[in-house]
Formats: structure tokens, C-alpha cells, sequence
């Protein structure tokens, strides 16, 4: 899917902000996930962990990173436009954005703000379901369609499902229809061979896991990935990781917090290895 013509940021990453996205008014089922920022937030910095990721970065000691604010979501129907506005500011001020849901619906808006910014992005989406509605119980906006809006506004070159295990008829022609790459939890040894060059944005839905991991989401669907099989996408996903988002937490389906831990433990990984991304592109243009 061509994106040519789209306007890129030019300039270095001067940093990375996590920002909180508290809304949740296009679940389809429960509710609950806007209260999710906030307890990703703790667990993050619970102090029954560190603040060293996997691979060896310190986030207690490096620089170039910050936790945002929440983007003010009291106005549902102005909520859309307002991420998307957001992100876009903090882009413009060449800045990396890691997105706290919220729903899935966020994403549609985030990548509305980084499709317009990146010439070619490739979106790697992580998910049990597919989003591709065309809409559901007569909302457009549904968590269930982010990706039929973001295909729709022709905002990214790629869009790589991972994780898929609840496709229908339906889903699967909107599937054709965009041009959509999905690897299905059934065939997901297949992961191991995806390949990406370039801006590559992360979208982490836990319900990708199996609910054995991470029991705190609305949408509980067996058969899903294991923690560690998601810690390795992200320290191994080809391309230049340039954004990302966590979503669909919901605090009220948890278990003795453990989904939260499990969510601020893919926080620190995923801002280790953007941190990782954006140093290794400050050196190539600093040998140039």
C-alpha cells in the first residue's frame, strides 16, 4: 500500500515520552481499561523489580526518556481527534511516543498522528484479534475496527498481524481487501522469519497472551502467546522501533496485579530497545 507523498519528521529522536491514553468508550465488551495508565504506571516503578530491562539498559539512569501526562479524554466524542492531535505535537517536537491505553481503539488515532509523520511505517500489531470490523453494534470507532480505519486512511505501507486466533468470515475478507499480513497463533512459528527495514511502530494488545499470563484483560481468548514469547518479539523485531502502545489492561479483571506487572515489564523492554534504536541511528549519523 503506497504511501508516497507523506511529509517524514526529519531530525534525530530527542526523546521518548511514555503517555497515559485513559480511554475506553469504544469497548465493545467491558469496560474498565481507561483506569489502566495509571496501575501500569506503578507497576513500573514497583519496587519489587528495577528499572534495568533484559538487555542491559539502566532506564534509572538514562537520559532521553520521560513519562508524559495522560491525554485529556473527558469529551468522548473529541477524544480521537485529541490523541491524534497529541501525538502529533510531541512528534513535531521530534520526540518518540510509547502510548499507555486506553482501548484498542487509541491505536487508529496514534497511527493517524505517526502515518502522516513516517513516509513508510510498518505496523506490527500483537493481538488475539484482528480488528478489522468494518464496524460493530454500529460503532466505526470500535476498539474491533482500529485497523479498517488505519487501512481505510491509508496510513501505513504495512500492517503485520501477529497472534491472530479469532478470525471469521467477514474479518478475513477485510483481510484480502487491505492487503493485511497475518501470522495466526496457529502458525506462529512463522514470526521468526518476518522481516522489516525501516520505521517500525509495536501495538501490544495483552490479550495476545494466553489469559494464563495475563488474566486482567476484558477479552480472556486460550491459546495465546506466553509472556516470554512476546519479551523475545521485542528485543528481536527487525526494523527501527519508533513508537509503540500497551492497551486493553483492564485493573478490574486482574489477579493480585499481575497483569500490570506484566505490562510494566513490556514497558521497560519496549523503551530499552527504542532507546537502543535511536542510539544506534545517532551513531551512523554521526559517522556520516
Amino acid at each position: 500500500m503506497s504511501t508516497s507523498g507523506k511529509k517524514e519528521y526529519g531530525g534525530r529522536a530527542e526523546e521518548i515520552v511514555v503517555v497515559g491514553v485513559p480511554f475506553d468508550a469504544n469497548s465493545s465488551f467491558l469496560r474498565g481499561s481507561a483506569a489502566a495508565p495509571r496501575r501500569i504506571r506503578e507497576a513500573f516503578g514497583c519496587q519489587s523489580s528495577n528499572l534495568w530491562t533484559e538487555t542491559g539498559v539502566d532506564l534509572g539512569d538514562l537520559k532521553g526518556w520521560r513519562m508524559g501526562d495522560d491525554v485529556d479524554c473527558s469529551d468522548r466524542a473529541a477524544a480521537m481527534e485529541g490523541i491524534e492531535r497529541h501525538i502529533a505535537a510531541l512528534l513535531k517536537q521530534n520526540a518518540r511516543v510509547i502510548s499507555l491505553g486506553g482501548d484498542h481503539s487509541i491505536t487508529a488515532a496514534t497511527i493517524g498522528a505517526y502515518g502522516r509523520a513516517f513516509g513508510e511505517l510498518t505496523l506490527v500489531y500483537v493481538d488475539a484479534h484482528p480488528d478489522l470490523y468494518d464496524e460493530l453494534d454500529g460503532n466505526r470507532d470500535s476498539h474491533a475496527s482500529s485497523c479498517a480505519r488505519i487501512m481505510e486512511r491509508n496510513l501505513v505501507a504495512r500492517l503485520v498481524q501477529v497472534g491472530i486466533r479469532t478470525l471469521n468470515g467477514h474479518q478475513r475478507e477485510q483481510a484480502r481487501r487491505f492487503g493485511v499480513e497475518i501470522i495466526e497463533m496457529r502458525e506462529i512459528d512463522k514470526v521468526g522469519a518476518l522481516e522489516a527495514r525501516g520505521a517500525v511502530y509495536l501495538s501490544v494488545d495483552l490479550d495476545c497472551l494466553d489469559p494464563a499470563f495475563a488474566p486482567g484483560v476484558s477479552h480472556h481468548e486460550p491459546g495465546g502467546l506466553a509472556t516470554r514469547d512476546l519479551l523475545g518479539m521485542i528485543h528481536r523485531l527487525p526494523g527501527t522501533l519508533v513508537g509503540a502502545d500497551i492497551v486493553e489492561y483492564n485493573p478490574s479483571r486482574d489477579v493480585n496485579g499481575m497483569t500490570a506487572m506484566v505490562a510494566g515489564k513490556l514497558l521497560k523492554e519496549i523503551l530499552g530497545r527504542m532507546a537502543g534504536d535511536a542510539l544506534r541511528l545517532h551513531n551512523v549519523a554521526d559517522k556520516q
